[in-house]
């Protein structure tokens, strides 16, 4: 293939895609940190012309298909590919045999094989992988690989994990976490306890699932396709081909959203195996099935607890057991299991706290990072127990949870002290004290708002209002030693200002957020963003918010200096220190008003730039009693729902949800606003309708018929009642992350007000219609 080869593929510089000229006398584009400067790939996703990753296309291409199990759990006889190989059009067929260099990987912990060689452990795990002249093509050679499987028995249920046959040489057991703080003899005067399961939410992505790969003339590989962590994907598959990482590059394009691990290496791997292997550019794009067999899913939870108060509704101990269901491999069932542990008692102060904490494989799917992982599970739980404690003292449920708030200064169950703010009082009181929405009036023209939509089968008469509050909190950043670190380069020439990082915008606003920084730093209003790939830096993974931290912070860094080049000929010019020059609107003046000039005028046709990291302060792995500064940081959140409930059908309408958020700093308004309303929608949809159902391991209607998302007819009208704007002094900005914390809170406060209108427990998400029939005299 000629060096040139990969010319025709686009590599979807969305971030310079410029507006439409406003109309004459149309207020300026607004810009800098605090205003809500649009996002500059927009425009072209509303119209439809934004290029996604599933658009990419290069001369010679072929198209790629996998053949995947339809056995949760089997022994491998035989693999005979040669039915494949003889059909017309076929290219190649790879299986286990044919990865040249590591036959398993993993983010996290490598104990995922590209291809299956012995053993299947979960229903549609790879086996092979084929690369025809058409997609058809290739979709019936991979169906045409005659595969002897020997079907054994499944483990499914996490609980039999411990005593089942290992699934796999690491054994059964991925983590056990034994907190232990406090005494374990202190008990309260009332009890409560409780048994709780969380089912298996989807990350969903909308857009299809999509790669290409295309070989080098050294002997390399590029792969374009919509990763969340380039670098670590980019070793992942060099280290699979048998390749130095600098032999392979990830070109990162069409990300159209990502709410856990976007593109999961599982298809990025056999892409490039399939390219090397033929010398063309092989492309895939999955089937909504394949996505939802491939990737990874939130952990189903199982939560037993215990919680003591004084006979004031004062906390005094929580004992509990949090067992995740880790699928068939570890991914990041580590990390989302120590977040489970610690945030297990919630945003509450706690004096004794005893909890064991598991993560298991099964032949389940994959379970992995999906926003807000083991803190959202945990939170169901706890905010259940609240409610629960509440009842049986006769307490209001918002004012037994303010008797028990923490705030900065206290100490979590980790032994870590809240060194950041955590106005968690504040953000209760706020949607506490909002007013409620009225009542749905009792007419045919309002009928349309009843559980069930248009024309539902329910009558008025049977719908029943409740009111329900929860408290969340997540972690910024990685967590447990995690080295956090990010590098960025920014550019200035010829007045428009370059950023060069590998952070990707998976809907964060990292690439406005990145504009909007050298804006205010420099005062240019041009400011381009570069397309991501791993010629660059690494930044690291896209997930709790550590982009608008780590490399917002890098950013801010390299503008800066920047910045200092710029100043320092002119402070020197008139006897001055770069302090006493301030940059507005594109102009640099002095504090006395002697110096007046242009950012333009300054640059005198001269091109500078600088490159800075930023890393934050250690933490460290938790010990063997679930102590240690594990967080960087913590984010609060308080939600107020209001629901409408069928008690005779068990249909459930969330009418409003009432968000009172800790950001640190408002650095984009709109931004913001739209991050907390698609985390609310999203923890809705993990309360009344997502759910990845499996029977004995088979993935049931894998399919967005069997797998319900909320419509916009589902989303609640979300209210932002407040937000609490006190800077965390360790973080770039002060800013918090956005979009974790509503999904954590969101599904705990829609049950709790579904609890309030039924009068049943409700200890099972999604919640199931026969969970939400009024009991009975309730």
């Amino acid at each position: 293939m000629s060096s040139d080869a990969t010319t025709a593929v686009p590599t979807a510089t969305v971030t310079d895609v410029p507006g439409p000229p406003g109309p004459l006398g149309q207020e300026p584009t607004p810009h800098g940190l605090g205003t809500s400067l649009p996002q500059a790939d927009s425009r072209a996703k509303a119209e439809g012309t934004f290029p996604y990753a599933s658009d990419l296309w290069a001369e010679g291409l072929l198209w790629a298909a996998i053949l995947r199990s339809p056995h949760p759990h089997a022994r491998i006889v035989s693999v005979d590919t040669s039915a494949a190989v003889a059909m017309p059009g076929v290219r190649a067929v790879v299986t286990a045999a044919d990865v040249p260099g590591a036959a398993t990987y993993g983010r996290r912990v490598a104990d995922r094989p590209v291809f299956a060689s012995d053993l299947v452990r979960h229903h549609g795990e790879a086996l092979a992988a084929v690369a025809a002249d058409h997609p058809d093509t290739a979709r019936l050679a991979a169906a045409a690989i005659a595969v002897e499987y020997e079907v054994l028995e499944p483990v499914t249920d996490p609980e039999k994990a411990f005593a089942a046959e290992p699934l796999h040489p690491d054994g059964n057991l991925i983590r056990h976490i034994p907190l232990r703080f406090g005494d374990p003899e202190a008990a309260g005067e009332v009890v409560v306890e409780g048994l709780y399961r969380i089912g298996r939410q989807d990350p969903a992505p909308i857009g299809a699932e999509a790669g290409l790969a295309v070989p080098r003339p050294d002997g390399g590989v590029e792969l374009y396709t919509a990763s969340t962590d380039p670098h670590t994907d980019r070793d992942l598959a060099a280290a699979c081909f048998g390749l130095l990482p600098e032999q392979v590059k990830l070109v990162v394009t069409g990300v159209p959203g990502a709410t856990g691990d976007r593109e999961d290496p599982g298809f990025q791997i056999p892409l490039g195996l399939l390219a090397l292997r033929t010398g063309c550019p092989v492309k895939l794009t999955a089937t909504r099935e394949e996505s939802f067999l491939g990737h990874a899913h939130r952990h189903p939870t199982l939560l037993r607890y215990r919680h003591h108060a004084d006979a004031e509704g004062r906390l005094v101990k929580v004992e509990a057991q949090i067992l995740l269901d880790g699928g068939a491999y570890a991914d990041s069932s580590s990390e989302s299991l120590a977040a489970a542990v610690a945030f297990a008692c919630g945003p509450y102060v706690v004096p004794h706290a005893f909890v064991e904490g598991w993560a298991v494989r099964t032949n389940n799917p994959p379970s992995g990072h999906v926003r807000g992982e083991g803190a959202m599970q945990v939170c169901a739980a706890y905010e259940a127990q609240m409610d629960k404690l509440a009842a049986k003292l006769g307490v209001d449920p918002a004012e037994l949870r303010m008797r028990n708030v923490m705030a900065t200064g206290d100490l979590l169950p980790t032994g870590q002290t809240v060194t950041c703010p955590a106005p968690v009082a504040e953000l209760l009181s706020a949607v506490r004290d909002f007013p409620l929405p009225p009542l749905p009036k009792d007419t045919p023209e309002g009928e349309w708002l009843l559980p069930g939509g248009p024309e539902g089968a329910g009558e008025p008469g049977a719908v029943r209002r409740g009111v329900g509050y929860a408290l969340g909190m997540v972690h910024m950043l990685g967590a447990e030693g995690t080295d956090e670190v990010s590098t960025a380069t920014v550019r200035v020439a010829d007045g428009a200002a370059t950023v060069i990082c590998s952070a990707v915008d998976t809907g964060s606003g990292f690439a406005t957020l990145a504009r909007q920084i050298v804006q205010e730093t420099l005062g240019i209003d041009e400011v381009h963003v570069a397309p991501v790939d791993t010629d660059q830096p690494p930044a690291g993974p896209a997930a709790h918010g550590r982009h608008t931290w780590v490399s917002g912070g890098a950013v801010e860094r390299a503008a800066k200096m920047v910045r200092t080049q710029l100043l320092q000929p002119l402070a020197h010019k008139f006897g001055m220190s770069t302090e006493l020059l301030q940059i507005t609107d594109g102009k640099i003046t002095s504090y006395d008003g002697v110096l007046s000039t242009t950012v333009t005028e300054a640059m005198d046709g001269k091109e500078l730039w600088a490159t800075a990291q930023c890393r934050p302060h250690p933490t460290e792995p938790l010990d063997d009693a679930g102590q240690g500064d594990a967080f960087v940081g913590l984010a609060f959140c308080a939600i107020r729902a209001v629901v409408d409930v069928d008690v005779e059908l068990g249909a459930v309408r969330v009418v409003e949800m009432a968000v009172a958020q800790d950001v640190g700093r408002i650095l984009n308004p709109a931004q913001l606003a739209t991050r907390i309303e698609a985390g609310v929608t999203q923890g809705v949809g993990a309360a009344l309708t997502e759910n990845l159902r499996t029977a004995r391991g088979l993935v049931r209607h894998p399919d967005f018929t069997g797998y319900a998302l909320p419509t916009s007819l589902d989303a609640p009208d979300v209210r932002i009642v407040k937000l609490v704007e006190e800077r965390d002094v360790v973080a770039p900005f002060g800013a918090k992350p956005a979009s974790a914390v509503p999904v954590v809170t969101s599904p705990a406060a829609v049950a709790a007000a579904v609890r309030a209108a039924t009068g049943r427990p409700v200890n099972r998400l999604p919640i199931r219609p026969q969970a939400a029939v009024a009991a009975p005299n309730a």
